[in-house]
């Protein structure tokens, strides 16, 4: 009998210990670069902090100087979790092996934002129309090349359907992120330049209010689907499956003292989240679709028969799935 009984306690033991050795020593959550280091992190640290409480392991955040840092801290897992917006995560799921798995929301329980363009107070600029005259007379501030609202967005609907390019329409073209972007306009640096209603009205307005005063919006996009957040696939299921349940009851599940606070760090990141949605890689559909009609135009326009054929597939094979998962079916 004790023979038997120290066997099974083995077992118990050696199985704990298989369970552990599941989850890393430490997680690294990758932070795209909106703002400064300092302001991100500050913001994120408690939630940061609960996740590590949640999961028995030490969880550290990840900054880069852009978006691409992030994509290749996940390529070569240095990062194992990160909040991307739609663009980045692309990147982030072709080349670096990363999955969505969740979608933040706003507060107000919002799920989608836009992408805008904005210029100084009293610059004269108005609209559009005034913006696509391309008399190369005014500046450009462009996002980072990975950002969905700072840059693929303002790419197709601005730029490509009007059969133009900023480096067309201006004598200088500058790239920077949103906060970058939004001070460059404020303080005059830049006339004309791009943005999001987050970064504008929810961050920019709330820590620097003289600075966004200054500003004004010409054009907004339709709505975007809010960012999506990605763990890298070949984290084990275990791993997956404590970090999935921390994120959906975040702020949902519990007695009212544990809501109220969770709810209170997340409305403090970026521009003020709610609780998590579950989410899938069909959140990317929309951008990816217009990512390939940009590429289309492209290839029309310079008379590349097999970039348009190849775009072309690509549209097919993005409708095929869409019939599967609906329109924003994640």
């Amino acid at each position: 009998m004790l023979k038997h009984l120290v066997t099974a306690v083995a077992i118990l033991a050696a199985g704990t210990t298989a369970a552990k050795a599941e989850m890393p020593e430490q997680l690294n959550f990758g932070i795209i670069s909106t703002e400064s280091a300092s302001v991100l992190e500050a913001s994120f640290q408690p939630f940061l902090d609960d996740l590590s409480k949640s999961l028995g392991v030490a969880v550290k955040p990840f900054f880069a100087s852009d978006y691409a840092g992030v994509i290749e801290g996940m390529r070569f897992k240095k990062v194992d979790i990160a909040w991307f917006g739609n663009k980045s995560a692309i990147q982030a799921v072709d080349r670096a092996g990363g999955e969505v798995f969740a979608q933040t929301i706003k507060d107000d329980g919002t799920k989608g934002y836009h992408s805008l363009l904005i210029t100084q107070v009293g610059s004269g600029i108005n609209s559009l129309a005034d913006v696509l005259k391309c008399d190369k007379t005014k500046t450009f501030g462009n996002g980072d090349p990975n950002s969905t609202s700072g840059f693929a967005i303002p790419g197709y609907y601005v730029w490509a359907v009007n059969n133009m390019t900023p480096e067309n329409c201006f004598k200088r073209v500058t790239s920077s992120n949103h906060e970058g972007n939004a001070l460059a306009v404020a303080n005059g640096k830049v006339d004309i330049a791009t943005n999001n209603t987050e970064s504008l009205y929810a961050r920019l307005a709330k820590n620097q209010p003289e600075s966004a005063a200054k500003i004004k919006e010409i054009w907004r996009s339709p709505l975007i689907p809010s960012d999506p957040i990605v763990w890298r696939a070949d984290l084990s299921a275990d791993a997956k499956a404590k970090i999935y349940y921390f994120f959906m009851q975040y702020g949902r599940f519990g007695d009212i003292e544990k809501v109220k606070r969770e709810r209170a760090v997340l409305a403090k990141l970026s521009d003020g989240w709610g609780p998590f949605l579950a989410s899938s890689n069909a959140q990317l559909l929309d951008v990816r679709q217009i990512e390939a009609f940009k590429a289309k135009l492209k290839a029309e326009q310079a008379n590349d028969a097999a970039g348009v054929k190849a775009a072309n597939d690509e549209l097919a094979r993005l409708a095929e799935m869409a019939a599967v998962v609906g329109q924003a079916g994640y």
